[in-house]
């Protein structure tokens, strides 16, 4: 008997290709051998999205388990079609990244089609599932927003701060403004004096009022990311150095089990795997710079606070410069340590399910 891990194609009786678009989804519907069943192309309306489930359950003959879909951006333009399909009992897998021979000519259902026969040669263990769920959504949505508050304060406290250097306002900001000093600002009220001086005044006011929204919207939102995290993931916060916000960054990008294939490829997603720079008799590895940036800087963050509070990491630190490694070198090194611990600690609390056994 094989002991070769089962393949899409003896596990799946068709394979369903979707190439999204934001206006239109082209779709293909591949047989287990590989021959093309049927092809279609549907607007992104709800009706449209409805139209193109139906379409599938005629052409598939209406057995649920007998299908896998195969989209491109399942978490992009393809979200709310995965979505729709997942909900009417689809398994929705994200399509692998397609390979084009040169002389093939590109159309949207000639991608759609290579979607799903690239997908039937697949080990079911490389599949990479849409199984997040709600909670992914959840932290998605509120890690954006909160990348988005965060940015707009810091443009008013910078614009604040320039008013308040331009002009003699009675606040003293040559070093960063503090709460109190926002807070103050806000509460300041109209004065007898020149016209532009009262109008920088009011727009000090206005911009001082608007960053201390802004942190209340930074705390509520925190406190919702908190909530979500200790329902989904508990263990990551008991990790030294991982705050809410880190955690639900992590969340957002292993999202589920099986979505990461091992802990070498979190690495890599996280610009924590140093890049081999030796030459001659140096050895040494250079900065990653590729990778998802955000989490690349949840990473450095967690690294930070440990060196500043963890015994243990600082300890590991005095050793590493008695070796004669530089600051940044250590700190790569702790980066990469602490994503192999925290991808270890999420695939030890959420085991990946066992793959559906090869059809007779």
């Amino acid at each position: 008997m094989s002991s070769l891990p089962a393949t899409v194609a003896e596990t799946y009786r068709y394979v369903v290709g979707v190439d999204t678009h934001a206006a239109t989804h082209s779709y293909a519907i591949v047989e287990a051998s590989g021959a093309l069943l049927d092809q279609a192309t549907f607007p992104t309306t709800p009706a449209g999205l409805r139209r193109a489930r139906d379409w599938i359950g005629r052409r598939t003959e209406g057995d649920l388990d007998s299908v896998l879909v195969s989209a491109e951006g399942t978490g992009s333009y393809g979200a709310v079609l995965s979505d729709v399909l997942a909900d009417a009992g689809y398994r929705v897998v994200e399509a692998p990244t397609p390979r084009r021979d040169r002389g093939r000519g590109k159309t949207d259902t000639l991608d759609a089609a290579l979607a799903a026969r690239s997908t039937l040669v697949m080990p079911m263990a490389s599949l990479r599932d849409r199984r997040a769920g709600q909670a992914h959504t959840a932290l998605r949505v509120l890690t954006v927003a909160r990348e988005h508050i965060n940015i707009e304060r810091t443009r008013c406290i910078n614009a604040l701060t320039s008013l308040l250097r331009s002009h003699d306002l009675g606040i003293d900001a040559r070093k960063s403004l503090t709460s109190q000093q926002t807070i103050t600002i806000a509460g300041w009220r109209r004065r007898e004096e020149p016209f532009g001086t009262a109008t920088a005044r009011a727009e000090a006011v206005r911009l001082a009022k608007r960053v201390l929204v802004l942190d209340e919207e930074l705390a509520e939102n925190r406190e919702r990311l908190t909530e979500v995290v200790t329902a989904q993931a508990p263990e990551l916060l008991e990790l030294r150095g991982v705050g809410a916000v880190t955690a639900a960054i992590v969340l957002t990008v292993w999202s589920h089990p099986g979505r990461v294939r091992s802990e070498a490829a979190f690495a890599a997603i996280a610009g924590t795997a140093p890049i081999p720079a030796s030459s001659g008799n140096t050895v040494r590895h250079r900065l990653n710079r590729g990778g998802d940036r955000q989490l690349n800087r949840a990473m450095n963050t967690i690294v930070l606070t440990r060196m500043r509070i963890d015994t243990e990491t600082r300890t590991y630190i005095e050793r590493r410069l008695a070796e004669g490694k530089t600051t940044k070198e250590i700190r790569r090194c702790l980066k990469r340590y602490a994503t192999r611990q925290i991808f270890r600690t999420l695939a030890a609390a959420h085991r990946q399910p066992e793959a559906l056994a090869p059809a007779a």
